[in-house]
């Protein structure tokens, strides 16, 4: 690249956000107005939007309705909601040819479906989710309530204090109990508060056979050890005082070996338990990737659904009417409803939806989760392949021999190489399925970010993680500098003496996330790519009011001329067109443009 080579957008951009979109949430029936820009060097001379109502094609022209100074033109087409799903893509006229619009490009040949734009008329995520900024506890690990008398541990529990470290890799580390409680989470209800998160996700807190409560023994109550129902109920109710919501976690495709209904199934052929599982004559059953504590349910049963999910009596239904919940976080969610020939994954999704209404439902999925984020099921999943992945591959500084089950070490990604697996997930689904995803550089299932890529660049991953689309969730710990070499490692209990934090970590988030709450942009903006090198990545988000501009860099690189002026948010000095941004190595500027 050129020394003197000033930045440029790409020549044609549309994404689902309001500045592109007349109306995010239509119905069928509607008309949607939708708009695309392209520069001026396109000299386009034309454009239509395709769709396929009823599966026909249909062309509908735009009109130019708008010409910058520079030449970048708007045009805007009227296109009518047929069907629940309008899948669309542009068709741009210039003097070289036509060209295809996607949500992954551009491309001078023909292009298959699966990255259309889409449009649903399926009921939106809850509207508070909007502005989401979720924080996960792992209860056992967060803090311990001195206020009340816990019962004794159970005969599994090995009790440890709370500077002891963590067992992991070794015998014993699930059994390990730390003592943390739902009460001693409401306490530091004010630690959130001064964060800046409004979300709080608690992992499981149904009684079970292990610290991480994944193995349930029983849905009836909340696990005594935790305070049970009336703590969980006490915490729901502190933080909604406070204008945080509360999502609970919970596995659908599998119980514990010690659950209630497993025992029962086993002891009683004829029990209506026993159609619960994936049970043989011989006593074998299926579990969940061959672990035997975790018997996998069948979804083929209607009152295992009824119970479980399906319906005002369910599990599902009465975390949010009896103990306060505003939703669910769904454990291993691509194997819910899955086993050999039986497929009801998109049942399990669409019905457990249903229940909820308009409470939020999240779900794990460590792969591509395009297939069950059309609109109808989860409104978002926990984007590891999509966002933390390919973050971890551009600043992991420890390449192990494993990356998260795969065999061989964290590949080198480039800052294009990100961008790029960031544009091939999203371009797959909704853009409110997109923005509902939770981005997250860790998670209690992972490894510390910060033991992968050192404490300057999870800095570089946390201004990402707060810039970019999606709802952004923080491990608790992350924000003081916890750190974690292994995923058991990373559950290590918070340190809640003071000294012991990373103050310029502390500091940097409460910055990015008090940006990320005062900038509607930053939170609802399109997201228009302006550079991906080696070493640096440079986008726009955008309102109809406000533009956003974000550099992250980790390292030296050659200088690049900013292609407008605008006043420094953080990190830097202010943007003045035609000089040099004023990012110089290793951080990340964040700039609101001038208009």
């Amino acid at each position: 690249m050129k020394h003197d080579e000033t930045l440029r957008f790409a020549p044609a951009h549309h994404d689902g956000s309001p500045l592109y979109v007349s109306s995010p949430h239509p119905s069928i029936g509607d008309t949607v107005e939708l708009r695309v820009r392209v520069a001026g060097s396109m000299h386009v001379t034309a454009v239509h939007v395709r769709s396929t109502p009823d599966g026909e094609p249909r062309f509908d022209a735009a009109e130019r309705t708008e010409t910058a100074a520079d030449g970048e033109q708007w045009w805007t087409a009227s296109v009518p909601l047929i069907n629940v799903e309008l899948g669309y893509r542009f068709l741009l006229r210039t003097p070289t040819g036509l060209l295809w619009l996607t949500a992954a490009g551009l491309s001078r040949t023909d292009v298959t479906d699966d990255t259309d734009f889409v449009i649903t008329a399926y009921a939106p995520a809850p509207a508070w989710s909007d502005d989401a900024i979720v924080y996960e506890v792992f209860i056992d690990r967060f803090a311990r309530s001195a206020d009340w008398e816990r019962p004794a541990p159970p005969d599994w529990a090995h009790a440890a204090g709370w500077e002891e470290p963590v067992l992991w890799g070794r015998e014993g580390a699930l059994q390990q109990m730390y003592g943390g409680d739902l009460y001693g989470v409401a306490e530091k209800l004010d630690h959130l508060v001064e964060l800046g998160v409004n979300t709080l996700y608690l992992t499981p807190f149904f009684p079970s056979g292990s610290n991480h409560r994944y193995d349930s023994t029983t849905f009836e109550e909340v696990d005594p050890q935790l305070g049970g129902d009336a703590a969980l109920i006490a915490l729901t109710e502190a933080a909604r005082a406070r204008g945080i919501r509360v999502l609970g976690d919970i596995t659908l495709n599998h119980s514990g070996d010690g659950h209630e209904w497993f025992r029962r199934a086993l002891a009683d052929p004829n029990s209506v338990e026993r159609g619960f599982y994936f049970i043989e004559e011989d006593g074998g059953y299926a579990s969940f990737c061959g672990v035997p504590t975790l018997p996998t349910f069948d979804h083929r049963s209607a009152e295992l659904r009824r119970r479980l999910y399906d319906g005002s009596d369910s599990v599902i239904a009465r975390g949010v009417t009896e103990w306060g919940l505003d939703g669910w976080r769904v454990d291993v969610a691509q194997s819910a409803g899955r086993h050999g020939a039986v497929e009801l994954n998109d049942l399990v999704a669409q019905r457990t939806r249903s229940t909820l209404g308009d409470h939020l439902l999240l779900a794990e999925n460590q792969f591509d989760a395009s297939r069950a984020l059309r609109g109808d099921g989860w409104h978002g999943t926990m984007s590891y392949a999509g966002f933390a992945r390919p973050v971890w591959a551009w600043l992991a500084s420890v390449r192990s021999d494993e990356f998260w089950g795969t065999p061989g070490a964290i590949p080198p990604y480039t800052a294009a190489d990100v961008v790029d697996v960031m544009t091939r997930y999203s371009s797959r689904i909704p853009w409110q399925s997109y923005t509902h995803n939770l981005t997250l550089l860790d998670s209690h299932d992972t490894a510390r970010f910060r033991s992968i890529a050192g404490a300057d660049r999870q800095l570089l991953a946390a201004a990402l993680l707060f810039t970019l689309p999606g709802m952004p969730m923080v491990f608790a710990g992350d924000e003081v500098g916890v750190e974690g070499v292994h995923l058991e490692d990373g559950r290590r209990p918070f340190p809640w003496a003071r000294a012991s934090w990373d103050e310029h970590t502390w500091d940097a988030y409460r910055e990015l996330i008090s940006l990320r709450t005062t900038h509607p942009a930053l939170r609802g903006g399109g997201l228009r790519w302006l550079h991906a090198s080696d070493d640096v990545m440079i986008f726009e988000r955008a309102t109809a009011d406000e533009t956003i501009l974000v550099a992250v860099s980790r390292g030296p690189h050659e200088a690049l001329l900013s292609p407008v002026s605008g006043r420094s948010l953080l990190g830097g000095g202010d943007l003045v067109t035609g000089t040099p941004l004023p990012l110089d190595g290793s951080g990340y500027g964040i700039w609101e443009v001038a208009r």
